[in-house]
């Protein structure tokens, strides 16, 4: 699957877990052709998000699967904890494959990164040289990357698992001193650069 969407809840405090239980039934009505890849509630960042990370078989899916949420009363059983829910769409970087569903965490880190203008194309290419030794033996997976196609863009989002807290801070600082990470000449495409730490729901396929 190349084609992706993020939802990201906002609830009332103290509700993410009640929100996720909730949308353990109601991401199981689904159109045909979408899969949900991942489900996390955050823990660092914004707090009581709930993010749903879902893939399409393509683009008529995805948009289906879009107009039945959209006009569905509640279509995800939470509308009674929602402050907010923003819907975005990604399609995966093309030399990326996702890690496959299980436990690669349970911490995911979201990272997302608006890019100057034009600065897409030259920040894949210095993805695709330098993935491979970031996520080489010593360092850590990627779960996958993804560029959006709507809202602000250009802007990209990456999805790294870690087992703990410290491994991720090991890990990027050892990347960072052998010169792996972060890509060549990135620094220049960047204008803002945000990121949140996420646990897992129970039903979540990546955990």
């Amino acid at each position: 699957m190349r084609l992706y969407e993020l939802i990201t809840f906002t609830v009332r405090v103290r509700t993410p877990a009640l929100a996720m239980e909730r949308l353990r039934h109601s991401l199981e009505q689904a159109a045909a052709g979408c899969t949900l890849m991942g489900c996390w509630a955050s823990e660092i960042g914004p707090l009581n998000q709930v993010a749903v990370l879902r893939g399409f078989v393509d683009e008529a899916a995805r948009q289906a699967e879009r107009e039945r949420f959209l006009l569905a009363p509640d279509a995800f059983g939470v509308e009674e904890y929602l402050l907010d829910m923003k819907v975005e769409n990604y399609t995966l970087f093309p030399f990326l494959e996702p890690l496959a569903p299980g436990g690669h965490g349970p911490f995911y880190e979201l990272r997302e990164y608006n890019l100057v203008h034009s600065g897409l194309a030259p920040c894949m290419a210095g993805w695709e040289t330098a993935i491979g030794p970031r996520t080489g033996e010593g360092y850590s997976a990627v779960y996958a990357a993804f560029y959006a196609t709507d809202g602000r863009v250009p802007r990209y989002l990456h999805i790294w698992p870690y087992a703990t807290q410290e491994q991720r801070l090991d890990v990027r600082t050892r990347a960072v001193k052998d010169g792996v990470w972060p890509p060549e000449n990135s620094g220049p495409l960047l204008r803002e650069m945000h990121s949140t730490l996420y646990l897992p729901a129970g039903f979540s396929p990546l955990h």
